[in-house]
């Protein structure tokens, strides 16, 4: 009985808001000028911050008919403004609101509209066309249709600070292509916006620098005629320079860098020019730390990332700038306990932005050490890198957990001894071990390429077999026993061939008869890439330089391991030895038949 209540009362809520709403629309078509217009008005007042109003008004029609008045020229110049305003209050409410109104060709009519002499009506047709244009919905493409609508609106910037904003911003939002960037460049857009940049009013000023931006971006010939413009007689990068000043408001000092990242990626200006490296890259530096929005963090961490990514003097700089390194590690503390955040609001912004934010930390991790060693092991042992990208592997999220056993597999790649072993401690072999049970594929993958890189070079393979030899060990066995991917068990035959290169780690297989047996079942399974990777492994048990080798051939030998290797170099199929030889020929290592051959001649 409550909720039928509960639902008569709301039905009837609705039948009033409906019938309110018609009634709006009907006073527009009354034959009297005057009521239209009160009418209009009117419904202005009611709109105001009432996306159910709104909706429903749309839903009546009055799109088509607000339209109609403001295109007539009967119409008065107070009723087509008030009109224009009502339309940008309808733009102001939901997506579909903004489709509904492009359906009704909005775009046109407004465009149409900024053919008027007068400067009030101009200016709420911009206001209005800037809201529908700056919507992710509405096409872009719309603003290039018309050849005549590009000149027209630049024509149009010097009437007032007004369309200035309103036209700076819509071209900001409307450069989404090198095609768009050229258009704007062949109307004089650096010419007729640069002048704003001085301009009284924060919102222009702040419009035109994001115009820039835009314009700069991935552009050869934009920001090579950026270099030479001047703006009241100063240099267009010093005015940039100016705009990064810490006294300046956060938004335009990273806007400005931005522009000046985008210049200097382009060839415009030097990566050791002063204004790069003693201004634009501490700017973003300064962009990364906690005090600033989680968006501003992110924005200026995949700046700074595009503008040291092919420098490596900028990422030596970068990486002894502020503590840029450790900074990064907080953004991979977001979002914040949930027991912790009272704040619904605060709470739904965390989570928006925590991928964000783990994502520009890993672009500015991968940029900073994209070229140097050094920088490479400083981000590692300095930093706490390796403890972080750690604890990601425990995530509940599959995305998180392969970024980081990612991660930390490409910092074990070709590493020194003592970041093997930083990165053992801090995984601890019982996480190593979980992961290597995961039930993502990718985790997996990952995991056993991080074990591969760690088990590389021998001094390293024998420490680490020293120490968790059993383990690994038993890890092996577990997957090669199990049902995985070919890909899978390459990988795992790889990292025992690894072990078998070992000088003392090799002993854990040679005295681990299940595991031999298991080596030799892979060197006669059909697969090729099995057969070479089990191969390789006895060919490291029994290579002929090595202390031990004999007494290891004569147990191989007595476990039938030569019959397998003499099948192997008559194989039935004649291509089997010549694609064996070419993937270790690409792998710039000995032939396969090569070895299969010595290894045979040894232990007969």
């Amino acid at each position: 009985f409550k909720c039928l209540l509960f639902f008569q009362k709301y039905s009837k809520c609705d039948c009033e808001v409906t019938a309110t709403s018609r009634h709006y629309v009907d006073r527009l078509f009354d034959p009297d000028p005057q009521k239209v217009l009160q009418g209009v008005i009117d419904m202005k007042n009611a709109v105001i911050g009432n996306n159910k109003q709104k909706a429903n008004l749309i839903v009546l029609g009055a799109v088509p008919r607000l339209l109609y008045l403001l295109q007539q020229s009967s119409s008065s110049l107070e009723l087509r403004t008030e009109c224009a305003v009502v339309l940008g209050s309808l733009a102001m409410g939901t997506e579909n609101n903004i489709k509904s109104l492009v359906d009704c060709h909005i775009i046109p009519a407004l465009l149409q509209g900024l053919l008027c002499p007068e400067l009030i009506f101009i200016e709420v047709c911009l206001r209005c066309l800037r809201t529908v244009f700056i919507s992710p919905v509405t096409p872009v493409q719309l603003l290039y249709t018309d050849p005549t609508v590009i000149p027209h609106l630049m024509s149009l910037l010097s009437r007032s600070q007004r369309t200035q904003e309103y036209i700076t911003q819509i071209f900001s939002h409307c450069c989404k292509t090198p095609e768009h960037q050229t258009v704007l460049f062949n109307h004089g857009a650096i010419q007729n916006i640069a002048p704003l940049l001085i301009s009284p009013s924060y919102k222009v000023r702040m419009q035109a620098l994001k115009c820039f931006s835009v314009l700069a971006y991935e552009n050869t010939q934009v920001s090579m005629t950026l270099v030479n413009v001047l703006v009241d007689g100063e240099l267009l990068s010093q005015v940039f320079v100016r705009m990064m000043q810490r006294d300046q408001p956060i938004e335009m000092q990273l806007t400005a860098a931005k522009c000046l990242t985008y210049m200097c990626r382009a060839g415009a200006i030097r990566t050791d020019d002063s204004c790069v490296v003693l201004k634009t890259l501490p700017c973003l530096v300064r962009m990364c730390s906690k005090e600033h929005l989680l968006e501003e963090r992110v924005e200026g961490a995949e700046t700074l990332a595009y503008l040291m990514e092919p420098d490596v003097e900028l990422q030596r700089i970068a990486s002894t700038t502020d503590h840029l390194v450790a900074m990064l590690a907080d953004y991979f503390k977001y979002p914040s306990s949930v027991s912790a955040i009272t704040d619904i609001k605060r709470l739904d912004h965390d989570l928006k932005h925590a991928h964000e934010l783990r994502q520009a930390a890993f672009k500015l991790y991968a940029s900073l050490g994209s070229n140097d060693e050094d920088i490479r092991k400083k981000p590692i042992l300095e930093s706490g890198v390796i403890e972080l990208l750690c604890s990601l592997t425990q995530s509940d999220s599959p995305a998180l957990r392969v970024n980081g056993i990612w991660a930390l597999m490409n910092m074990a790649f070709q590493a020194e001894q003592k970041v093997k072993v930083e990165i053992v401690r801090s995984l601890g072999t019982e996480q190593l071990f979980r992961l290597l049970s995961d039930p993502d594929s990718n985790v997996l993958m990952k995991t056993l390429g991080l074990l591969r890189n760690l088990l590389s070079t021998r001094p390293h393979i024998d420490q680490i077999m020293s120490s968790h030899g059993k383990q690994i060990m038993q890890a092996v066995t577990l997957i090669l026993e199990a049902e995985h991917s070919i890909e899978v068990k390459e990988q795992t035959l790889c990292i025992l061939a690894n072990i078998a290169d070992g000088n003392t780690a090799k002993e854990l297989i040679m005295t681990n008869d299940d595991m031999l047996q298991k080596i030799k079942y892979y060197m006669g399974h059909s697969n090729v890439k099995l057969q070479l990777a089990a191969t390789f492994c006895i060919s490291n048990l029994i290579w002929n330089e090595e202390d031990g080798s004999q007494e290891r051939q004569d147990k191989l030998r007595e476990m039938g391991f030569v019959d397998i290797l003499h099948k192997l170099t008559q194989a039935s199929d004649p291509n089997l030895c010549d694609r064996w030889a070419r993937k270790e020929a690409n792998h710039k290592t000995h032939g396969i038949l090569i070895r299969c051959i010595l290894i045979y001649i040894l232990t007969t």
